[in-house]
């Protein structure tokens, strides 16, 4: 008798987890709505926000290639000989 109740208490428990799916007409329904909503709601919101990174990348590369630096960079003034005595070692050199 108590494990018929416990019995049940979990198939309540579960069909009321499945948001009272019942039978097979009812999971079929439920199937059907949810791939509508997927469909109707989801997936074009999901594209467009694709789309839209994808317009964002281009839009970086762009800017990338937009601007030119337009001044030359001035050289050291001691490897240039400009400045007397001994240049600075750099860390190649040791």
């Amino acid at each position: 008798m108590a494990r018929s109740t416990i019995i049940g208490n979990i198939g309540s428990f579960v069909g009321n987890a499945l948001g009272g799916v019942r039978g097979r007409q009812n999971a079929a329904a439920w199937v059907v709505a949810c791939t509508a909503a997927y469909f109707l709601w989801i997936k074009p919101e999901r594209d467009a926000m694709r789309e839209e990174e994808a317009r964002a990348i281009l839009r970086r590369e762009a800017d990338l290639h937009r601007y030119v630096e337009r001044t030359r960079p001035s050289a050291d003034p001691q490897e240039r000989g400009l400045i007397r005595g001994k240049p600075k070692e750099s860390p190649s050199e040791r």
